[in-house]
């Protein structure tokens, strides 16, 4: 029988609301204590400092481990997301970092956050755009954090109003116009701008030091008790934050987990409870610190460096946004398509045989990489065809007087390009390299076609000049052959000139002589110590002197283009080849390599008559051990240069070697960048003396 109470409420209504009142009281405490605890949470260094022992334990643990901490972030993650942000387009960042730390002074820091500013912000509109809406407005914003307040600020105004001191961090949080400086629990990470972070970087011995991992730990927690306080429903847990770590060049991520629910909020004691939280509580996982920008002070947005903070804003919009409209599967599967497309579109990896049996060819557009999108109608009509040689093929050519046939002994690599060591049909005990360029109509302006003209056409050239003007000398290459390939078929070409409709009429064939390996394969396999160095200066130096004679200079002397010749001679020799860039007269340009041209062809784009020689210097400190520092800009070549120098940098590495050499590179410099003209005969002379050979009979030196 059920008893209806027609007023008042039922029996235990009053024991219910009391519960309820006390449960409300203690939700309002807790509260309280987590706010008053908030509050006192301010200072990052009394955290560091009583982070040491646990510190300490835990690098103690590591042992030899690169790092004392998980990464965040699997490689096979990133690579997923990698190839989910192949269509993605982040823009160009306007306002750079500067990208060498020289000083400290305010204008430098101002510039770095400038940028870290625009990075942010550039990196989470495209991952807005990307994955959640391309049409709805970003619903974040980027500011940097004033230490004094903890309030924030656009660096612009804050660096206009003094303050650029007192700024300490750089956030992403969401858009809330009601509070202009920012609100803790709308954060979605922060970025500290660390000057020496890099010295911890990828390949570096040393580890992350607690100064920068305790403050990165304590603007988590401040992230995360904030969120707790907050009013803000969360689509994904907020018991996660991360912090990045960046410079000029370099980032990474520092990513805490863990439930704020299980510290004990002893506002009396906020720093020992945060400790404690941390060691028992709390998970810390750090990624490798990699390179995010460039030294030229623009974002590497496919490196790995940059990926990974991405990433972590990618995870950072997901727990506020929820998950995006377009997964990461769902991009990245994408990706098997899109490489199709790109292959389709520059017509790659379609391999045939000719009727010979004799090449293998891969197609290729002739368009540039940077081109207008066609509409899907348009059909492409035309398609260039590149031969690839394999070991055992048969090349014929075809000059003047007779058609010649070589056969593919071996496939060889200059960093740059591809060529051959061939034997003639006629003559297979004779070694030969032979260089293939590019058909006429591929001359486009691309970087590889150009390669290909100085390396056959123009080398080509070259040789031709030399061989009538009579020049001879064994340290110089000699012109075997040249002409034009002989395609498979009947070649229809017009009588008048030109070529046929087959992709390779017309092709230009070099062949040249001798053969030998690289210094730069002589270096990589350890086998280049002061003998072969003062040989290899005489014998470049003799090269040089004879071309001079006829006013041509080399103009690209690098340890690829210098050989060493073991057989045809009862001692091995050098011979400088690569003369595809030879300076013949004042409009002629030399090639540009930022660690072996000379100091005046890097300012003045041509050569002084000092020129060869000093590149020759610098191959020879990089062969006998020298340090070449990564270089991407002329500026930075030039510092190098001038480093070196002032500092007798080269002169000391050739003097562990070789006094002659220490005073060779002394006399070029004396000569860099002036009008006077390099002395050969005086150094062949004394280089001559120092070569030490396993005879002492008289041998006819054609040096001149």
């Amino acid at each position: 029988m059920q008893t209806y109470y027609l007023t008042g409420g039922s029996p235990d209504q009053e024991s219910i609301g009391s519960e309820t009142k006390r449960s409300s009281v203690s939700s309002s405490s807790r509260s309280h204590n987590r706010r008053e605890f908030l509050s006192r949470f301010v200072d990052s260094q009394t955290l560091t400092a009583r982070l040491e022992d646990w510190f300490e334990l835990i690098s103690e643990k590591s042992g030899q481990k690169k790092s004392a901490f998980d990464v965040p972030f699997e490689l096979i993650e990133l690579q997923k997301f990698d190839y989910a942000l192949e269509g993605v387009s982040f823009q160009q960042l306007v306002r750079m970092p500067n990208a060498v730390y020289a000083s400290t002074s305010d204008a430098v820091e101002a510039t770095a956050y400038l940028a870290i500013e625009d990075f942010l912000h550039a990196g989470a509109k495209g991952l807005w755009e990307a994955f959640w809406s391309q049409d709805d407005p970003m619903p974040f914003s980027v500011s940097c954090l004033y230490n004094e307040n903890l309030k924030f600020y656009q660096a612009e105004k804050a660096i206009g109003n003094g303050k650029l001191g007192g700024l300490c961090a750089t956030g992403v949080l969401l858009n809330n116009p009601r509070h202009p400086h920012g609100k803790w629990d709308h954060i979605l990470e922060l970025a500290l701008l660390r000057p020496g972070i890099g010295s911890v970087a990828v390949g570096s011995d040393q580890q992350l030091t607690l100064s920068v991992l305790g403050e990165a730990l304590f603007y988590a927690i401040r992230i995360l008790l904030s969120r707790s306080l907050s009013r803000l429903n969360f689509s994904e847990s907020p018991n996660c934050a991360y912090v990045l770590l960046v410079d000029s060049q370099y980032g990474g991520v520092v990513k805490v987990e863990g439930d704020v629910d299980k510290l004990e909020f002893d506002v009396n004691n906020v720093y020992n409870c945060s400790v404690d939280w941390i060691k028992k509580h709390c998970k810390v996982s750090v990624s490798p610190i990699d390179r995010i920008w460039n030294k030229l002070g623009n974002a590497n947005w496919g490196d790995i460096g940059a990926l990974q903070v991405l990433f972590a804003t990618f995870h950072c919009i997901v727990q506020y946004s929820g998950m995006p409209k377009h997964s990461i599967e769902d991009l990245a599967a994408d990706h098997g398509p899109r490489l199709q497309t790109r292959r389709v579109a520059r017509q790659l990896g379609d391999s045939r045989v000719n009727g010979h049996g004799l090449f293998r060819f891969q197609r290729r557009s002739v368009s540039p990489e940077i081109v207008e999108v066609p509409d899907e109608s348009i059909k492409i009509k035309s398609e260039e065809l590149i031969m690839k040689l394999d070991v055992g093929s048969v090349l014929w050519l075809e000059d003047s007087e007779c058609q010649k046939g070589y056969l593919i002994n071996d496939v060889l690599n200059n960093n740059e390009l591809q060529y051959y060591i061939a034997s003639p049909v006629k003559d297979p005990g004779e070694s030969l390299f032979l260089y293939v360029g590019s058909h006429p109509s591929q001359l486009e302006p691309a970087w590889e076609d150009m390669n290909l003209w100085y390396q056959v056409q123009r080398q080509t050239k070259i040789l031709t000049i030399m061989r009538q003007k009579g020049l001879s000398s064994k340290y110089l290459p000699q012109l075997s052959a040249s002409g034009r390939i002989v395609h498979p078929g009947q070649c229809s070409k017009p009588s008048s000139g030109g070529n046929c409709d087959h992709p390779w009429c017309g092709t230009p064939i070099l062949v040249t002589s001798p053969v030998g390996e690289t210094v730069v394969d002589m270096v990589n396999a350890g086998r280049f110590g002061v003998d072969e160095a003062i040989r290899c200066c005489h014998d470049c130096i003799s090269a040089l002197s004879t071309a001079s004679s006829t006013d041509i200079r080399h103009g690209d002397i690098r340890p690829e283009n210098i050989i060493r010749v073991a057989s045809g001679g009862r001692h091995p020799y050098f011979v400088l080849v690569g003369w595809g860039h030879a300076i013949l007269e004042d409009r002629d340009r030399p090639a540009m390599n930022l660690h072996f041209s000379s100091t005046y062809a890097l300012q003045e784009g041509k050569l002084c008559s000092a020129s060869d020689a000093e590149s020759l210097v610098y191959v020879l400190y990089f062969a006998c051990g020298g340090a070449l520092p990564d270089l991407d800009s002329v500026e930075g070549a030039l510092q190098w240069r001038e480093n070196s120098w002032s500092r007798r940098m080269i002169q000391k590495k050739l003097g562990e070697l070789s006094t002659l050499l220490k005073a060779f590179a002394d006399y070029v410099d004396s000569l860099c960048g002036t009008p006077y003209p390099i002395d050969y005969d005086i150094w062949l002379r004394r280089l001559r003396r120092n070569i030490q050979d396993d005879d002492h009979g008289k041998e006819v030196d054609t040096s001149g």
